[in-house]
């Protein structure tokens, strides 16, 4: 085998590896509670899914947003009230993504 044929045939192997890992990295597939928030060079472009989803690589990067209900449990707190009677209370914060590219776009903390 000629040392030319040899040098085209891996040239060849790394571009078909290269073009791979782009599709790779370009595809994603975003379940049905999930959302992808699409920023395109730091502006937001919105949010995509649920299904299969075709990202520009080193261009586009997502950010996920789960779409189900969530809480938070607040610790047990024990409070006096005016005529001296103890209170307790535990306290269950539910909380839910409507709109996905707000809660990535629009919130600070």
């Amino acid at each position: 085998m000629d040392i030319g044929a040899l040098v085209g045939v891996v040239i060849a192997l790394l571009l078909v590896g290269i073009f791979a890992s782009l599709v790779w990295l370009s595809i994603r597939i975003v379940r049905e509670y999930q959302r992808l928030v699409v920023f395109r060079l730091g502006r937001l472009i919105g949010a995509k899914g649920p299904g299969l989803v075709v990202l520009i690589p080193f261009v586009d990067q997502g950010v996920w947003v789960d779409l189900r209900e969530q809480f938070i449990q607040v610790p047990h707190q024990t409070r006096i009230t005016r005529d001296n009677a103890p209170v307790a209370v535990d306290f269950l914060i539910y909380m839910n993504v409507v709109n996905a590219e707000s809660s990535v776009g629009q919130l600070q903390n």
